[in-house]
């Protein structure tokens, strides 16, 4: 709305009139639909295949962006998800060490060989994963813990992978209650996020990327 006090902030993606195609309001699968030019992302090399991938891969730049992830940083993605493949794209890109927590051994399979992961991790629900984050981070456990799951339990959970003074980034959503106890987050003062959407400059960058071939969109496609 660019009136509001999120978009007066520079956080339209957290609109309070928020009107978003297929979610609030009917989507693309109407006869027609009309929206403000500003709107519009353009680019005159990129596949149809590839700019449908834009808004899918801005949900996981801009969570990144939210983690302020960086080279020297140990990065845990959880979740091998849609969501949580666009979020590791980003922290690749960022220099990070890239590890991704998954139930689904085909799902970080996946990971390893189509998107360049070395470091998964499966989750088993017997506590083991913790010791096998450990062994990577010279028992430090990850800098940044991004959830991509969606999932209550994973989402009240993500707090114990988090370094003392870390960073924990919920991009998946849950209509559930997220609970966890207050001393494990106070003692290690960590700091807790939320991230919406993205923004445009988020879109434009994404274009850029895959444009320069920093981002390759063929495991998607």
């Amino acid at each position: 709305c660019r009136q509001c006090f999120a978009c007066r902030n520079g956080g339209g993606n957290c609109c309070e009139k928020l009107q978003v195609l297929g979610v609030h309001t009917d989507g693309g699968l109407r006869p027609q639909f009309i929206v403000p030019a500003r709107k519009l992302h353009s680019s005159k090399k990129l596949s149809l295949d590839q700019l449908a991938l834009v808004e899918t891969l801005a949900i996981g730049c801009h969570a990144v962006a939210r983690s302020r992830a960086k080279a020297g940083d140990n990065v845990l993605v959880i979740g091998a998800g849609p969501i949580g493949l666009a979020t590791l794209e980003f922290v690749k890109l960022s220099g990070a060490r890239t590890i991704v927590l998954d139930m689904n051994a085909q799902r970080l399979e996946f990971c390893r060989k189509s998107m360049g992961i070395e470091h998964t991790v499966q989750f088993k629900g017997d506590g083991s994963e913790v010791g096998e984050l450990q062994a990577l981070t010279d028992g430090a456990l990850p800098t940044v813990v991004i959830d991509a799951t969606g999932n209550s339990k994973s989402m009240s959970h993500a707090l114990n992978y988090v370094a003392h003074t870390g960073r924990l980034v919920y991009v998946g959503i849950t209509t559930e209650n997220v609970a966890f106890a207050h001393p494990l987050m106070h003692r290690r003062e960590l700091t807790l996020f939320a991230s919406r959407n993205a923004l445009p400059d988020d879109f434009d960058r994404i274009i850029r990327l895959i444009e320069d071939g920093l981002l390759d969109t063929s495991p998607w496609i």
